[in-house]
Parts: C-alpha cells; structure tokens; sequence
C-alpha cells in the first residue's frame, strides 16, 4: 500500500520552513553564488519594472530568470529559448500575441516575461511568504523529485547547499541519479540576496 503524497501548499508549508531555517550554502559555492547575485542586483530595476506590471516580487522573477536562461536578456523566460521567435521548447508557442516591435527584431526581454508569469498564473498568488514562493517555484519546474525521487531534495531549488549532493533530471522525464546539478539553486541565491538587499520577507 502506497502513501499518497501531498503537494498542497499548506501541508508542505511546514517542510519547506525547516528546511529554510537549517539551510546553508555549500563553501565551495559561495563564490559562483556571490557572482550571479551580483549581477541580478546590476539588472534590479530591469525586474522591478516587471514587477510593477504584474506585482510579482522582483527577486523572485529574477532567480528564476537564472535557472531559465542564465541571466540573459535575449532569451524568453518561459525556458530560455531565443527571443526572435515564439518559444520553441515547452511551454511552446508562446507569447501568443505578436512582439510589439514586430518579427525583424523579436520580442522584448519583458514583453516576453510578463507572458511566461502570467502563464504560470503567478499574477494571481497571494501568499509570497519565503514558504510559500519555494512552494511557486517547485511547482513551476514540477513535482517529479517530490512524487518519484523522494530521497532527493530537487535541485532547482537546493543545488549548491547542504541539502542537495546528487541525482537530477537530465531532460523532462529522464532521471539519472548519479547527476550533479552544475546550477545554484533558487534557496542559495535568495539566501544570498535576502543578505545583501536587507530584504524582510516572512517566512510563513
């Protein structure tokens, strides 16, 4: 008999805090995390004007701007694709409308960023307690660590702390649990942004 697992926010809001708490970033990664939050905080206003579209947090946006595409601005952040065309890769297709500069130059960086959080419906959260937002973002990349791999925090969200040493997916779908995640995860690059930005989010 199998346990059925819950992917509720409020049952999982509790995992998500303790984890918070005791959470540290690996030594060894401190540095690439210093450097990639460095240069969010070098395009900050570019994630505030989106955030003032749509009232998404700017940090948030931008940490998943990371684990999408790097930081670039030529890339959609639905999943990195180039902005000269709608995205190719899943989710495809998008945005739908047209790029307000038309096809010879390709979307906008925010034009295209704006779509891909709406998509999401990250538009209509609520809740952007530190607790709830790990849940977003857990959810926006899937559930498949949580549901078929439990033994293994997922490394979107836990790469380069203590909670995470191997076992990844290579592609959707493709499990390797001998993988090693080369990112740093959203928790180390909050972490290290909430420090340096002052930022007071609650955690519950």
């Amino acid at each position: 008999m199998t346990t059925e697992i819950s992917l509720r926010l409020r049952d999982l809001k509790p995992e998500y805090q303790k984890l918070w708490n005791s959470c540290e970033i690996k030594p060894e990664n401190l540095n690439q995390t210093q450097e990639i939050v460095a240069k969010i905080r070098l395009n900050r206003r570019r994630y505030q004007a989106v955030q003032r579209e749509i009232n998404v947090p700017w940090y948030f946006i931008a940490v998943i701007h990371n684990m999408e595409s790097s930081l670039k601005f030529t890339k959609h952040l639905h999943n990195g694709d180039s902005l000269k065309k709608r995205t190719f890769n899943v989710p495809s297709g998008r945005p739908i409308a047209e790029p307000i500069n038309g096809w010879e130059i390709g979307y906008t960086w925010e034009e295209s960023a704006i779509d891909a959080l709406i998509f999401q419906e990250f538009d209509r959260v609520k809740d952007w307690s530190l607790a709830a937002q790990l849940w977003q973002i857990e959810k926006y990349n899937g559930f498949g660590y949580r549901q078929y791999h439990p033994e293994v925090l997922t490394s979107y969200l836990w790469s380069g702390t203590n909670f995470y040493t191997q076992g990844k997916y290579k592609s959707d779908g493709q499990w390797d649990a001998s993988a090693v995640s080369a990112q740093i995860g959203v928790v180390a690059l909050l972490k290290s942004l909430i420090k340096v930005e002052n930022l007071q989010i609650p955690l519950a």
